[in-house]
């Protein structure tokens, strides 16, 4: 199997992790039978910790579907090398540091951490479009 489909197989695993660390935090705060319920109506603002993980979520998320592109994109085109292994690896690993950086709070490394996704990401997706 490609390492790529492997990354993209584990982006998932993060993508799940990602969203049941947010809502057990706000399930922590909001309590279970929010949870349970239909969640309609207002609530309070989410806590500090609550609040990180589900930007942490969403940020994820709103990126998840370009790795899938560009994961799937090197494969089927035929362009998957150690080039794309490396960039797909660099891409996960930093999503998967990011995580706990949000979490704890931790600035500007945070955003240095992103950014090396983000460098992942493009290179892959340059490597597809060339």
């Amino acid at each position: 199997m490609a390492t790529e489909i492997t990354v993209l197989a584990l982006g998932c695993i993060l993508a799940l992790v990602h969203i049941f660390v947010a809502v057990h935090f706000k399930t922590q705060q909001y309590g279970l039978k929010w949870n349970m319920g239909a969640r309609d109506g207002d609530k309070a603002e989410l806590n500090e910790v609550a609040g990180r993980l589900e930007r942490a979520s969403d940020n994820f998320r709103e990126t998840f579907p370009i790795a899938i592109v560009a994961l799937l994109g090197v494969v089927v085109a035929g362009k998957a090398s150690e080039t794309t292994a490396l960039l797909a690896w660099l891409w996960l690993g930093a999503r998967v540091i990011y995580l706990p950086l949000y979490w704890t709070g931790i600035p500007y490394v945070r955003t240095i951490v992103w950014f090396a996704s983000l460098i992942g990401l493009v290179g892959l997706l340059y490597i597809l479009l060339t």
